[in-house]
């Protein structure tokens, strides 16, 4: 089989995460596998997703980065967010390439896990639209609770033990309370804590930023193996590249 090729895209304007997440994926990748890790431009934008507008300001660039691996020989994008920003419109630009995100990818895995699962997420500010990804996706009757740690994207990484401390408390409630078995760490920047908090809950543990990029390895390997892959006969459909050209999409920042 092909090996396979893999890129990380951390839609903030920093790159402050990237060097652990690529060490993160090479601890965990198949052998075959090729991973980068590529984040946008500094002060050039947001450096966090919290507030949807802020998710609506790098779409654009988000999709020409997709495009941009597409034609760089990828094999599969990974949309660094549990938003999800712009999954269905990632697939249509990629004409051939396999396009996940975290919180598709991890909904999948932990409803494949257990019985019904929690989300531990960072604020109460994110549970809206996550619950309408959970919705979409078709898990809802799957969530038993969302648990917000009152802790900012940036926060997670400043004092491992707090953060520790903070997702233990909410997934034993989660356990206890809401009768969850799988338990989804609900932001890619929870990274680094599953391992241990798996141990000591007893339960499988979701880490956000692995299981999109377990689920692409997998996802390309169905295509290497099997051809199967995203269906471009409706919804992830690709726009006639007549009106591509037409309307100038990528040229500005491919060329």
């Amino acid at each position: 089989m092909s090996g396979k090729k893999i890129l990380f895209i951390n839609p903030l304007h920093t790159d402050v995460f990237d060097e652990e997440f690529r060490t993160q994926f090479e601890r965990f990748k198949s052998p075959d596998t090729v991973v980068d890790v590529v984040s946008f431009a500094p002060e050039q934008g947001p450096i966090h997703l919290e507030y949807n507008c802020y998710e609506a300001m790098v779409i654009p660039e988000l999709i020409r980065t997709v495009k941009k691996a597409e034609e760089n020989g990828y094999d599969a994008a990974i949309i660094g967010c549990f938003y999800d920003p712009a999954l269905r419109a990632c697939r249509e630009v990629a004409e051939k390439m396999v396009v996940t995100a975290p919180a598709e990818a991890a909904l999948h895995i932990a409803t494949t896990l257990g019985e019904s699962f929690s989300i531990i997420v960072g604020q109460q500010k994110w549970i809206p639209e996550m619950k309408e990804n959970v919705h979409k996706y078709g898990f809802s009757h799957k969530l038993a609770s969302f648990k917000p740690l009152g802790l900012g994207v940036h926060d997670f990484q400043k004092d491992h033990e707090e953060t520790k401390r903070r997702i233990r408390n909410a997934a034993r409630e989660a356990i206890e309370n809401d009768g969850a078995d799988v338990i989804v760490l609900g932001c890619t920047a929870e990274f680094g804590f599953f391992e241990t908090l798996q141990a000591e809950l007893g339960v499988p543990v979701i880490d956000a930023s692995l299981s999109p990029f377990k689920y692409a390895e997998f996802l390309v390997e169905l295509k290497q193996k099997l051809a199967w892959t995203h269906s471009k006969k409706v919804g992830y459909q690709s726009p006639p590249v007549k009106e591509v050209e037409e309307f100038n999409l990528f040229n500005p920042v491919l060329n």
